[in-house]
């Protein structure tokens, strides 16, 4: 063998040999990314999905389909801070690498139009939101079938915008087709049941509905205290819903106390 050879194949082990422990490296980071995510520590979840994305980047090349996944995460943990101009562009970066990658009518695609209509949605946009939903809607129903816990989150972010909208007869049996859902696929005491019932019952609440959203505004705040702890953020978003409903109900001492109990639940997580 040429000592060139010998040379270039040395080379290779050693590219090979830095690329693996890169990628273990952004599993690993990932990992904690996505754990201090769902425990609603944000500032460190970021910090993590940050390092997470160097280090795809650096193993794999700015168009892996990994670094489209450390763009999701830094895109739904910008919204989740109300940081909504850096959220759209790792958003739309990550689908533009997984339609690359995957083409138009994958699962990932599909997770990425859905994030982007959130962020649309939340800022009132719903002319440019409800085309996403509908289209990850669409290919998440054919990919993965009309009763994967997927098609319950695009169900529910759909019938969310009309609700903002005030189209309640629409958005009603959408509601309570992602809960069915998830309540057979993930069973009674999954956190996304808790984000089924408190939805259904937010629209019930702006419906003056309020002995229709109570029971479920109570039965979402006990499934999330015990799956998720009781300083978490969403337990939070449930302590002022039922707040809100209880000051609609004029019971302002009970809501006071549960404004209190979210603002500090907030605070510990600035």
């Amino acid at each position: 063998m040429k000592p060139s050879e010998i040379i270039a194949r040395a080379l290779a082990r050693l590219i090979s040999g830095r690329q693996a422990a890169a990628a273990t490296e952004w599993e690993a980071l990932n990992r904690e990314a996505t754990s201090l995510f769902q425990q609603g520590n944000y500032t460190k979840a970021t910090v993590a999905a940050k390092k997470a994305l160097h280090a795809a980047e650096q193993a794999l090349g700015p168009d892996h389909p990994d670094v489209a996944t450390s763009l999701n995460n830094l895109g739904m943990l910008c919204y989740a801070q109300e940081q909504f101009t850096q959220a759209e562009s790792f958003h739309q970066r990550a689908l533009t690498v997984r339609v690359t990658a995957f083409g138009p009518d994958h699962p990932d695609v599909a997770q990425s139009l859905n994030n982007l209509g959130i962020l649309y949605s939340g800022k009132r946009q719903h002319a440019k939101a409800e085309p996403l939903f509908q289209r990850a809607l669409a290919i998440r129903t054919e990919t993965l079938g009309a009763d994967h816990p997927s098609v319950a989150t695009s169900l529910d972010n759909l019938a969310a915008l009309y609700d903002d909208q005030q189209q309640y007869a629409m958005a009603e049996p959408l509601y309570h087709r992602a809960l069915a859902i998830r309540t057979e696929a993930l069973g009674s005491d999954h956190p996304d049941v808790a984000t089924s019932l408190n939805n259904l019952a937010s629209s019930y609440l702006e419906q003056r509905q309020y002995t229709k959203a109570e029971p479920l505004f109570q039965r979402a705040l006990a499934i999330q205290e015990k799956a998720l702890g009781l300083n978490h953020p969403d337990v939070a978003t449930s302590l002022e819903n039922m707040a809100a409903l209880y000051r609609r109900t004029s019971r302002e001492s009970t809501a006071k106390g549960l404004e209190d109990r979210a603002a500090k639940i907030r605070r510990m997580h600035r």
